[in-house]
Order: structure tokens, then sequence, then C-alpha cells
């Protein structure tokens, strides 16, 4: 629902933050799968009429806010859905890192208590807050189950069942570099793909509520 209290994040507030673009060309880590996850989505017809009504109607999208930061999965999958919905409804992004913007972030506590990213924040031309999303999709939700089997059991004991034998902190580190690659290669298929068209789906029916 939207936020009723008057919010930090201001027109001008707005004006500050970096575009999509500048975002990923700021020295950030993960840049390259950013720009996978946006390049990866293309917004269905359907989806792209339906965003464009959204933002033509009297008091409707005008401008989104993300809030994020580089190192979180869902950020860089979300970021790239959330500039892939900005440029069909041909609205303005800004992207504002979590931790240097405390303030922003305390609006928007996933079950009023944890700092969760991404947050996308929906805003009129009179910057009236339409609506927020935070962190995933429901589909997301339901099936978060699938990565923790793609990365395996990276904790010390789950790698010493795997390897037989007491691991050194060297086999650790390669176990866990080798679950990385294993995840990164898994969000290139057809489970993390769904949950960006998700996204895109529960964002038109978020405004459509509103």
């Amino acid at each position: 629902m939207p936020q009723t209290a008057a919010s930090v994040i201001t027109p001008e507030r707005f004006k500050k933050g970096k575009t999509f673009q500048e975002y990923l060309d700021s020295g950030i880590r993960n840049r390259e799968i950013f720009q996978q996850n946006y390049d990866a989505l293309t917004i269905s017809p359907e989806q792209k009429a339906a965003l464009k009504e959204l933002a033509s109607k009297p008091g409707g999208l005008h401008h989104i806010v993300v809030i994020g930061e580089d190192w979180c999965p869902d950020v860089y999958r979300g970021t790239g859905v959330a500039q892939r919905i900005a440029e069909a409804a041909g609205v303005e992004l800004r992207f504002f890192e979590r931790d240097q913007n405390k303030d922003m972030i305390a609006e928007y506590l996933k079950d009023g208590e944890f700092e969760s990213i991404p947050v996308f924040v929906f805003y009129d031309e009179n910057n009236r807050e339409l609506g927020h999303f935070i962190e995933r999709p429901a589909l997301a939700n339901q099936q978060i189950h699938l990565t923790r089997e793609a990365l395996g059991d990276t904790s010390p004991e789950g790698i010493a069942r795997a390897l037989g034998h007491e691991p050194s902190e060297d086999e650790i580190k390669e176990a866990r570099a080798a679950a990385r690659e294993r995840y990164l290669q898994w969000q290139k298929g057809e489970i993390w793909a769904g949950w960006r068209v998700a996204t895109v789906d529960e964002v038109i029916a978020l405004l459509r509520a509103a």
C-alpha cells in the first residue's frame, strides 16, 4: 500500500538518483550480470500496452525509484526489470544505494523489520506514491528452494560430507566458488527468466489496483 506520511523521497531527491546506465557505469560489482538480466527480458506487447495505458491515465505512473545494492541477486535481476518497465511505460527511473540512503529504506522495511532489496517505488506526476514492490515476486518466493538446490550445501559441514573428509580452508573456498558458478549458470535458465516476467506482471497488477 502507498505510504501515507510525508516521504523523504521528494522530487528534488529523486533527481539526485542515478539513471540505470549511470548506475551500471559507476563501478559497481556484477555489472555484467545487471546487464545480462536487462538484456534477457523482453516486455511482451500485452505488458507494454498495459504499462503505457497506466502511465497515460490521469494520476498514472510518472516515475520510479529503485533502492538496492550491487551484491544482491534479487537486485541484479530486478533492477533491469524495473528499467524495462520504465522504458515500456515511457517514464523516468532513478537508482539509490540502500546503505547510503538509510532514511529511504526505513520507509520500506519488509514486514516492518527487514531492509530487503530491491525496493521499487512508483509515483504519479505529483510525486504521490502509487505503490511499491519489495524484493521478489510471489512466484520466486514459492520457488526459492530451487536456489538452494542450485547452490548446494556450502556450509563447512556440507562440504565435508561432499568431500568425505574435513575440508581445508582452500577446499572450502574452492567449493563455494564452484557453487557460485553453478548458481550463476542456473540464473540463465527458465526459472530465473520466469521470475523476471512475474515481476512485470505483479507491478502491472499493483498499478492497476492503485
